[in-house]
């Protein structure tokens, strides 16, 4: 039996590595545990410069989320100035930042959600805090063709995926010629005991359509370049993150599988000790 492991902010209280020392505060793959002997530092860790920002931000927004959005927008999905883009799963870490860049980069952005308790409150919270041009909550729509053809009437762009399924098989409907797919999850199909195929593929072929998937793995030699872009934003408020933060090492399981049902908005977040 061992600890869950995933991204974490720690404090170095003891190092034998020479690019580490005590008081240092970093973030990378760390277990869920009070305290943890990390032995692949160079691999897993990398130390925080910048405290004048919450440590939780180096969870989300300036740690894996954030990279894998920086990645998706400006190395895979490319979407130009005046561009229809639509991202799915915004009330995530991921969604909800690629979706801001887009429009910090003057592209028309939808967004959508679900939550059959929270729908409402969601949409409202993308749009009015988050300053996406529509969003809807896709647990209330009948028919996501339909829905996307409501709010893509000339077609959409780039497509920033991370539902699949259901989803994806109307934005391939719903794409332009030249359309781009950025595939970073699809968390629709993680829990599934058997793989579901995708329907409408053959749009990808009649409208040159390029679907490309990717991880954050591939671009952190970007990492200081991404620093550079986002926290001018953040210092100047430009860019809001929403975290969804639960007290204690006990919440953590309840909240990862919340994940899984759409109870959280934004990065979900569990606080061990707090200095």
């Amino acid at each position: 039996m061992q600890a869950i492991f995933g991204y974490g902010v720690a404090k170095v209280l003891d190092s034998r590595h020479p690019e580490f020392k005590v008081g240092d505060l970093v973030w990378g793959i760390t277990g869920w545990e009070e305290y943890s002997l990390i032995t692949k530092t160079t691999d897993t860790l990398v130390k925080i410069q910048h405290t004048d920002v919450p440590l939780s931000y180096y969870t989300g927004i300036l740690g894996m989320p954030g990279m894998t959005s920086y990645a998706g927008f400006y190395e895979v999905g490319i979407p130009k100035k005046g561009e229809y883009v639509f991202v799915s799963a915004t009330s995530g870490a991921v969604g909800q930042l690629i979706g801001q860049i887009a429009k910090l980069e003057g592209c028309n952005v939808v967004g959508s959600a679900g939550s059959k308790e929270k729908g409402r409150k969601w949409v409202d919270l993308l749009k009015n805090q988050l300053g996406f041009d529509e969003a809807f909550n896709y647990k209330e729509e009948q028919d996501l063709n339909a829905a996307l053809k409501r709010y893509f009437p000339e077609g959409i762009d780039v497509y920033f995926e991370h539902v699949g399924g259901k989803m994806l098989e109307a934005v391939l409907l719903n794409m332009r010629h030249h359309g781009r797919v950025a595939v970073c999850g699809m968390i629709s199909h993680y829990n599934l005991d058997e793989l579901e195929g995708i329907k409408n593929l053959l749009h990808i072929g009649f409208k040159w359509i390029q679907m490309k998937g990717y991880t954050h793995r591939n671009y952190y030699h970007l990492y200081l370049k991404f620093l550079d872009l986002v926290l001018p934003y953040i210092r100047e408020k430009k860019m809001v993150y929403m975290e969804d933060i639960v007290e204690g090492l006990e919440s953590g399981p309840a909240a990862l599988v919340g994940l899984f049902s759409g109870r959280n908005f934004g990065k979900q977040v569990a606080v061990v000790a707090r200095e």
